[in-house]
């Protein structure tokens, strides 16, 4: 056990801790494809360069989550307060029963033997994340060195970006050679018309390489209008679910870092799923056949 204690930010927002039961029920076998866990910290420290300190969010209480929503596994995320120290998502996979499959953060020096048992324990991919109030982004070459170890894994590349990021390195990511998985719909900018460039430009990014992913998750980081309905982010995330049914995913996002104004319900956040997914092939499709194909296959 770490002998170190973290204090979490002041303004941080802890995630809602009795979250309404939704009226939606999931279809069986469905997977919160992209969640976290934070610490705890006095057993799993946070990294030294986070540009965040959160309270802490446990496995147990994520599996206590999944249980409540009704999913049956998770695909859980590095979340960048612990670095590329692995620690507490490895410990989540190894707890999980063979439910939870993990997307991690490595460097270009992490060994084959390293990987190796990172995939024993059910990691699947790596994250790239390029929000630059997150973390400071790193060269190309970095994150190529990474893909050339990975690649024979045959894991994917989870890809955390916003519009100006993907008309600055969309040529990078195309090139990467290895499928791609993008989070939160590159963080569209909902305000604007459905046929905005900066959104077409994710779409055309989609047509033009069939093994990009897009999770359609997220809309209380991207709506104005606000819950329940998040109605301004359904029609993006509707159009991407139409557009490409078998290569979309979803996910709580829970604990919901850096949240500035209010934590979502993730109840309402179940509920909002059938309202971008709007029959019961799209939803078997979002929830079950597409992450179990990408994370369990």
């Amino acid at each position: 056990m770490s002998t170190q204690t973290f204090v979490k930010d002041a303004d941080w927002l802890d995630w809602e801790a009795s979250p309404s039961k939704p009226q939606f029920v999931v279809p069986v076998g469905a997977v919160d494809a992209h969640c976290h866990v934070f610490g705890p910290g006095n057993l799993f420290p946070f990294a030294p360069e986070r540009k965040y300190t959160p309270c802490d969010a446990s496995r147990d209480q994520l599996f206590a989550l999944r249980d409540f929503l009704g999913f049956e596994k998770n695909v859980v995320v590095q979340a960048t307060c612990h670095g590329s120290d692995n620690s507490a998502l490895l410990d989540v996979l190894e707890y999980s029963n063979d439910k939870a499959r993990g997307v991690v953060t490595v460097t270009p020096d992490v060994t084959e033997a390293e990987l190796a048992r990172m995939h024993e324990l059910g990691v699947r991919g790596v994250r790239f994340n390029y929000v630059k109030r997150l973390v400071d982004p790193k060269p190309d070459e970095y994150y190529r060195a990474i893909v050339d170890k990975i690649r024979p894994l045959g894991w994917h590349v989870v890809l955390y970006f916003e519009p100006s990021d993907l008309r600055e390195k969309g040529d990078f990511f195309r090139s990467l050679n290895v499928p791609i998985a993008i989070d939160h719909m590159g963080r569209p900018d909902v305000s604007k018309p459905l046929d905005n460039p900066d959104f077409e430009l994710l779409q055309t990014f989609m047509r033009d390489n069939d093994n990009v992913w897009c999770k359609v998750s997220c809309p209380d980081r991207l709506s104005l209008s606000g819950a329940p309905l998040y109605a301004d982010v359904v029609p993006f995330a509707k159009a991407i679910v139409e557009e490409f049914p078998d290569r979309v995913l979803w996910g709580t996002d829970w604990p919901h870092p850096n949240m500035k104004k209010d934590v979502p319900d993730d109840g309402i956040l179940v509920d909002y799923v059938p309202s971008i997914a709007t029959t019961p092939a799209l939803q078997q499709k979002l929830l079950v056949t597409n992450p179990n194909t990408l994370y369990w296959s």
